[in-house]
């Protein structure tokens, strides 16, 4: 890890530092999809990876490797997996394990593994091979989606995957769960709109609100038969929904699918409340964040849902185009990146009150990450304390992970 001092600007807050955590000048690497958890409670240790892009990496890539970082040794990154194939880790709530996948599918056939090995590197252990249908279903899993997630009391793990033969076009995609007790998976949810799911356990450790899962819908979609997307709808297309991880109780968030607001296709739970946030394309041109709470599912009416409730959190800055962000555990602390209207992009910081209670909060400059924007997402995101923040950067001519600190 080095040093940057010459990515702080002048009206950066006093005392910031700046570092350059990977430093591999012929491998690309970077950290793990924002909403992806993958760190430590405690804020210390949290996981990135090796041989990389923006949203995941090549399963066929024999340089990817998951790395441990502890932020009181920064300068030595551990890998965790050695094998071809890991995607989509998740920390146990504990931070005892990592949970990861191996793989190894194709359309209709191979075989996915579930795994998880210990942060201590005391033990590895495999948990269930699918090498066969689904049970209970006709369907093989393929092109696994980069991103799983964790339930709160760390008994569950959620993940897509294509669900088609090869055969049939606009074949359905799913959400599965699997139970790391008993070492069982079930499919919740199927069909072709559910082919970009972001699925997101809520951080909350409420009983009842542990079992509630973040998704996306993407009504339109259309695919070929090796499950590529033809058309990804966004836009009008896209809404975003709460689903119980049994498949029951799916509920709506009212945001987008109304000709003056589109939801991007990014959003996240507000810290460990039972709200969320996402970002919006709207008529003026700009693009917000909006919080909300969920309410009923009616028809996939987006803003326009009966019941739900709404709060714009970017309605004090003027010009928003806010694209990707993140809060701290406590939902205290959110941090965004402003795009391309900003040469290189800018990271913001804003203090946010109590999730649902009406405010006004000041998004403050941090710095500016340098990047091109066609090679590299910022992709910014806090540490479970809020104390430290983490973005990518091409900056250097190659993609590569960055800390930033005293916030």
């Amino acid at each position: 890890m080095i040093p940057r001092p010459d990515l702080i600007a002048p009206n950066s807050p006093a005392g910031l530092e700046v570092f350059q955590i990977t430093t591999e000048p012929d491998v690309p690497s970077s950290h793990i999809y924002m909403e992806a958890q993958i760190f430590t409670p405690d804020s210390k240790r949290f996981v990135l990876h090796r041989s990389s892009h923006s949203h995941g990496s090549d399963p066929h890539d024999p340089k990817h490797r998951y790395l441990l970082c502890d932020l009181d040794n920064p300068d030595e990154l551990v890998p965790l997996t050695d094998e071809l194939g890991p995607t989509a880790p998740s920390l146990s709530p504990d931070g005892i394990w990592m949970y990861y996948f191996v793989d190894q599918t194709e359309v209709n056939g191979g075989r996915l593994i579930l795994k998880r090995v210990a942060l201590d590197h005391s033990r590895r252990e495999t948990l269930l091979t699918l090498d066969a249908p689904l049970p209970g279903t006709p369907y093989r899993l393929s092109k696994i989606y980069p991103i799983s997630t964790i339930s709160s009391d760390g008994l569950r793990l959620a993940i897509p995957a294509y669900l088609g033969d090869g055969r049939t076009p606009n074949a359905p995609w799913g959400l599965m769960v699997f139970d790391l007790v008993k070492a069982e998976v079930r499919l919740i949810l199927e069909g072709s709109s559910w082919c970009n799911l972001h699925p997101q356990y809520c951080r909350s450790t409420n009983p009842r609100a542990a079992h509630d899962l973040l998704i996306q819908e993407n009504h339109g979609n259309t695919g070929d038969v090796r499950g590529n997307y033809i058309q990804l709808v966004s836009g009008l297309g896209a809404d975003i929904h709460i689903i119980r991880d049994d498949g029951t109780n799916l509920r709506d968030l009212p945001w987008g699918r109304v000709p003056e607001e589109n939801c991007q296709g990014h959003q996240c739970w507000w810290g460990n409340s039972e709200w969320a946030i996402t970002g919006t394309s709207d008529s003026d041109r700009c693009q917000r964040l909006i919080a909300g709470r969920s309410a009923p599912h009616t028809d996939h009416l987006g803003r326009a849902v009966p019941g739900a409730v709404r709060l714009d959190l970017s309605r004090t800055f003027p010009d928003p185009h806010f694209l990707h962000f993140g809060t701290d555990h406590l939902g205290r602390r959110l941090i965004t990146d402003h795009g391309p209207s900003i040469p290189g992009g800018g990271l913001f910081l804003a203090d946010l009150h109590e999730a649902g209670r009406p405010q006004r909060p000041i998004f403050r400059f941090v710095l500016s990450p340098k990047t091109d924007f066609k090679d590299c997402h910022i992709h910014p995101f806090l540490s479970p304390d809020g104390k430290t923040g983490f973005f990518n950067s091409n900056e250097s001519g190659l993609l590569q992970a960055y800390l930033v600190r005293n916030l």
